[in-house]
């Protein structure tokens, strides 16, 4: 499961970001401190989410490429 959520951390936020923005929306009566919190926890989560996709572009970077094979 944890290679799973590295390999999809981005997707992950990106359905956990629209679906925090539409209980936001459809919730009437939400207190406005418990939306701000889960905001900022996002903004947090997004800032990982973004290290952990610059570490694979790295680390990508420094591998040789793939040698093209002929069919």
């Amino acid at each position: 499961m944890t290679d799973f959520i590295h390999a999809h951390s981005t997707r992950l936020y990106a359905i956990a970001a629209a679906a925090l923005s539409l209980i936001a929306y459809y919730v009437d009566g939400l207190p406005t401190g418990l939306i701000l919190a889960l905001v900022a926890a996002v903004l947090g989560t997004g800032e990982a989410v973004q290290r952990a996709e610059d570490r694979k572009t790295s680390k990508a970077l420094h591998q040789e490429p793939p040698v093209p094979t002929r069919l």
